[in-house]
């Protein structure tokens, strides 16, 4: 799966990445995920290509909250690209948890290289029932700010499933062609990319984790900026004309200060509703989803998916 040259549609403003108002951050690594992404639709792709073997361990503890049918982590399993890790078991690597104290960065490019990247496989709604004492890891992460595209909460900030939150993870740390090599199993796995795009090549500017946090503020900030200001547009009285020698904010690219200069005020695929349908390789929100302001609970960093 290559990266595609997208005009970074959930970079812009019009990703609608804000989440609604009062919803809070989720405290969970991994999202229920829907019929489709383990289901025929999304499909064990076989393009004939030959595939990026991933050359470091890749694991998780699964606590069986989701249907096998219809569980990300699981499907991995399936197509031999993760590890199912007994609770109890230490794992030197890398591991995505809501029980971190720092988020992911670059810096991390070594550990994960020597020890490998895992996740928790389990419910949002079922997280007191997840020993994470037991989950033994000297690295433990957070993810920053991304939005989810699978097909359960296309969208949706903070709210990835398993594979997502591992491709996140690989991305940001500079293993890119594993990233795509997980995400390549599923029809919709391209768009994680395309989506997040923006948000991810900033993060990879960092070189640690303060630095990520720091920019993963900044894009908030542009955000919520940004939602505001198309606000005021929408409250111009009727027949009332924008000044055409003002530049309009509403236009500005969401990575302006980026080196790649990637990202524009348009998102692809406006019109997919993300409802989970049969054959949505790439589904979408609606065109009136995330209509709040930005949630601004900063008591973690942030989640990883």
């Amino acid at each position: 799966m290559g990266k595609k040259n997208s005009a970074s549609p959930g970079a812009s403003t019009s990703t609608r990445a804000k989440a609604t108002a009062g919803e809070r951050r989720p405290e969970s690594a991994v999202d229920e995920v829907s019929g489709e992404e383990g289901s025929g639709s999304d499909g064990d792709e076989d393009d004939g290509e030959a595939q990026v073997g991933i050359k470091v361990p890749v694991a998780m503890w699964d606590f069986d909250h989701c249907d096998p049918r219809r569980c990300s982590g699981k499907k991995l399993a399936r197509l031999g690209l993760i590890k199912e890790l007994k609770v109890g078991s230490r794992f030197r690597g890398i591991v995505v948890s809501p029980k971190g104290k720092q988020v992911i960065s670059p810096a991390d490019h070594d550990i994960i290289l020597k020890g490998g990247l895992a996740v928790v496989e389990c419910s949002w709604a079922r997280l007191d029932d997840v020993p994470f004492g037991k989950i033994a890891s000297p690295h433990e992460r957070l993810l920053p700010y991304l939005l989810a595209t699978n097909p359960t909460n296309y969208g949706k900030p903070w709210r990835l499933n398993c594979v997502e939150a591992l491709a996140a993870a690989f991305y940001i740390a500079g293993f890119d062609a594993y990233a795509e090599r997980l995400l390549s199993g599923f029809g919709w796995g391209g768009s994680f990319w395309k989506v997040n795009r923006a948000f991810l090549e900033r993060y990879k500017t960092c070189g640690s984790a303060e630095e990520v946090s720091a920019m993963q503020e900044r894009i908030m900030d542009e955000l919520e900026q940004s939602w505001e200001d198309s606000r005021r547009g929408k409250d111009r009285a009727p027949g009332e004309e924008e000044d055409l020698l003002v530049r309009n904010p509403n236009h500005q690219n969401i990575d302006s200060d980026s080196d790649s200069g990637s990202g524009s005020g348009s998102r692809e695929n406006e019109d997919v509703d993300g409802s989970e349908g049969e054959g949505e390789d790439e589904p979408g929100p609606k065109s009136e989803q995330h209509e709040e302001p930005l949630s601004r609970n900063m008591e973690t960093l942030a989640v990883a998916g």
